[in-house]
């Protein structure tokens, strides 16, 4: 006799375990736009509200932002913003330089003929988006760009660290100033020709540039919204 075939269980959704980051990214945006200003309340009610989800991610979100010192907890309080100054950002991108120019570095020594040609395809569809002025494209291909070099310098542990410095700005800041048009393009270029070349220090060298003039545009960035109005001269 034949037994009668089983429902089937409905699928599980699959969980999103990048939500608490996802949730941490939008309050950073808050924090960096200058709407929730330094020593202000983070409202754990309220981003929860405006993310549409439970308290419990907003409060991993929170404590991930206070290792990234964008929050403090304070007793009876919550959480506060904390201030950021022009030198935590040159700080934080000068962090980001030493890393990617050591990744840089290794990555001229140990790269193959097939990375190589990935690493100029990316960089000659970054190219092609800036000539047709298309910012988020040049940005999704700047990053692949810098993914192809971390990725070839076989080094998980340092690009991992890079990660952990690069995700304490929104995504949106890297699509801005990887669209810069005029610095990306060309510092592109500079650190491809050196990393084809196997030359690890000029890679190096052109990586660190490369970062530093990030921090410059996000300083620009940041003082056209208004972070620092109310900072002392």
């Amino acid at each position: 006799m034949k037994t009668a075939p089983r429902t089937p269980a409905p699928a599980r959704l699959p969980a999103r375990a990048s939500l608490p980051n996802e949730v941490a990214s939008y309050i950073r945006e808050l924090i960096l736009s200058g709407t929730l200003r330094p020593g202000e309340n983070v409202r754990l009610e309220t981003v929860a509200e405006a993310q549409q989800v439970s308290l419990t991610p907003v409060r991993e979100a929170v404590n991930i932002l206070e290792r990234d010192g964008l929050v403090t907890a304070v007793p009876r309080r919550g959480f506060v913003v904390t201030a950021i100054s022009r030198k935590d950002v040159i700080d934080l991108f000068w962090a980001e330089g030493r890393l990617a120019g050591e990744l840089a570095a290794r990555a001229a020594v140990l790269i193959d003929d097939e990375g190589l040609e990935r690493l100029e395809a990316a960089m000659r569809a970054c190219d092609d988006a800036v000539a047709r002025g298309d910012a988020e494209a040049c940005g999704a291909h700047g990053t692949r760009f810098h993914q192809i070099i971390n990725r070839a310098a076989q080094s998980d542990r340092l690009a991992r660290l890079l990660g952990r410095i690069v995700s304490q700005l929104p995504d949106h800041f890297y699509v801005s100033i990887q669209a810069n048009v005029q610095t990306a393009p060309s510092q592109h270029h500079d650190l491809f020709r050196a990393i084809a070349d196997s030359d690890p220090e000029r890679a190096r060298h052109a990586a660190e540039v490369h970062m530093r003039s990030h921090a410059d545009n996000v300083v620009d960035l940041l003082e056209q919204r208004g972070l620092w109005d109310d900072a002392p001269a």
